[in-house]
């Protein structure tokens, strides 16, 4: 594939997947909450994630979401509850101002199947790849070796961007001193997780 094709996708999902939506919702409010140390398994099932929607644009399977709706649509159900579990853990969760023990982490496997059940279920994602994408790339012509160069400027791009999203929450955790910033920030992860959930299931 032309290198320019790929810059011109680059850019495209850069714009696309940078900007906040529930995806990036859900993972900033995990990390203020939570931290950032058992945040890699719901990573690896966003990026898992976007990359099965875009074997689905490049392959011609747009009609497999439109044939397997109903499990698209329970999928996205399924992650917007989950969501707003996340979000009531977070707003009632209990606040320690002496900082010595580690938050519990939650299992990975439930983290990898919401951030899985987020991105499948997102229809921000979902019409990027479907309906905005093959308007930038001639998908007709894509071989195997093309989706390859898809799928790795795909994977470069969401990782900087996630990190980065990661990185500056993390920090934003680190100024959370007292009970009282973290009983706020709790709260406002909480808003956050659950207004996810809430633009994920307005969306059709």
């Amino acid at each position: 594939m032309e290198l320019s094709s790929l810059l011109i996708f680059a850019g495209a999902l850069l714009v696309a997947a940078g900007s906040p939506g529930p995806s990036i919702a859900a993972l900033v409010a995990r990390v203020v909450s939570k931290g950032f140390r058992d945040v890699f398994p719901f990573l690896l099932a966003m990026w898992i994630g976007e990359a099965i929607w875009l074997t689905l644009a490049v392959f011609g399977l747009a009609f497999v979401a439109q044939t397997f709706h109903l499990a698209f649509v329970v999928v996205k159900w399924l992650g917007v509850a989950y969501l707003a579990y996340l979000a009531w853990r977070m707003w009632t969760a209990p606040v320690k101002a002496n900082g010595g023990a580690l938050p519990r982490a939650d299992a990975p496997a439930k983290l990898f199947i919401a951030g899985m059940a987020v991105t499948l279920g997102n229809p921000k994602i979902m019409m990027f790849y479907l309906a905005l994408l093959p308007t930038i790339i001639d998908l007709a012509s894509v071989s195997l070796l093309g989706w390859a160069e898809l799928t790795l400027t795909m994977a470069l791009v969401l990782i900087a961007i996630d990190l980065a999203w990661v990185f500056a929450a993390a920090q934003a955790r680190r100024l959370l001193k007292s009970e009282r910033a973290m009983r706020v920030a709790n709260r406002i992860s909480a808003a956050t997780m659950g207004g996810a959930a809430a633009a994920i299931a307005a969306r059709s």
